[in-house]
């Protein structure tokens, strides 16, 4: 398998209900799609009770693989649409990825 462009995977955090902010600042700003999963917070923001009763800190986890070239401005925009800078808001990290299968589409668009 050749692989034609250095990937990026962008993942975000934040409250749950507030995924398709994600994944449309990341539209918008050149991603094709995202990944929902559900997740649970355990940080000390979650720490929260109802009538003494601990409350679920349910999350959305937003996955998005991006070329590399754009996921300077992905990230970007995914901060300012969510107001990722505010406190527990969310956050979002980029990892390199060394190999990815699977999205030929965006593997091949440098040899077009």
């Amino acid at each position: 398998m050749e692989v034609g462009l250095p990937f990026d995977l962008i993942v975000t955090i934040v409250n749950k209900g507030h995924s398709e902010t994600v994944i449309t600042a990341s539209k918008e700003a050149g991603a094709e799609g995202g990944t929902i999963i559900p997740g649970r917070g355990t940080g000390i923001r979650e720490n929260k009770k109802l009538w003494g009763i601990p409350i679920e800190p349910e999350k959305d986890i937003v996955l998005t693989i991006v070329p590399q070239e754009n996921s300077d401005a992905i990230l970007k925009a995914i901060v300012q649409a969510s107001k990722l800078d505010k406190p527990g808001a969310g956050i979002s990290f980029v990892l390199e990825l060394k190999k990815v299968a699977g999205i030929c589409h965006m593997c091949m668009l440098d040899q077009e």
